[in-house]
């Protein structure tokens, strides 16, 4: 099986950590980000990583290298300008006619990525989403309203929603609703294929997950890593 890491933003609601390293390089425990996801897609049987760098990219390179040392195939794709977060896609070598599973580098989760590609591969959509339901804060007060006449007032009320983790399996069919050499991130994407009648499903789960995109997200992560990092690399049964 093969996986896509986009690992090519600069990372901006981390700073000034990322001044000096891409946000998939900040380490987590002893290791960074981007190791455990490596280690986690081996675990779970994906042999072929490509990883889609951009800013400061040699430096992503150098550490990994060609995979060997954690028992994967990894290759790079480089950006010259960003392509936002599903633009780089594009420019993958994918090797194989076989769905591919796509990740953010700043997730923690103890998703199954196997279970995960079996229901997109027992279903007829281009793309899969996994999501989790939240409570999404609305940070006013809300009137419930009849004509002109308030019936409630809610105070800064939560609203369940389901929302994208970051990780998708996509067909090689949805190659060619991105764009070349052009910005394009996954929410252009998810509208195309709705707007071109495409079935798009998501893979709601329970998992552990943690998007690591602010500094109180990244010493959460610290925090917690310790706690879970046996389910984390725990993998699938071959």
């Amino acid at each position: 099986m093969e996986a896509v890491i986009i690992t090519g933003g600069k990372g901006l609601r981390l700073a000034p950590f990322t001044k000096v390293l891409p946000k998939g390089l900040l380490p987590i425990g002893e290791q960074p980000m981007l190791e455990i996801i490596v280690k986690q897609l081996r675990n779970h049987g994906f042999t072929t990583i490509h990883m889609a760098c951009g800013y400061l990219s040699s430096l992503i390179q150098t550490y990994f290298q060609n995979g060997e040392r954690w028992g994967v195939d990894i290759d790079y794709v480089v950006e010259k300008e960003p392509l936002g977060t599903i633009g780089p896609l594009k420019m993958v070598p994918l090797i194989s006619k076989q769905p591919v599973l796509v990740m953010n580098c700043d997730v923690l989760t103890t998703l199954n990525f196997r279970d995960m590609m079996n229901f997109h591969m027992n279903g007829t959509s281009l793309l899969t989403i996994a999501s989790q339901k939240k409570s999404v804060p609305i940070e006013f007060g809300v009137l419930q309203t009849d004509g002109s006449r308030v019936t409630q007032f809610l105070e800064k009320p939560g609203r369940s929603e389901h929302v994208s983790m970051g990780i998708y399996v996509v067909s090689p069919a949805l190659i060619d609703y991105i764009p070349r050499d052009k910005y394009y991130d996954m929410p252009d994407l998810i509208l195309r294929l709705l707007a071109s009648q495409q079935e798009v499903r998501h893979f709601e789960n329970e998992s552990f997950w943690l998007d690591v995109g602010r500094p109180d997200d990244f010493a959460k992560a610290g925090e917690v890593f310790p706690r879970i990092e046996a389910e984390l690399m725990r993998g699938s049964p071959s």
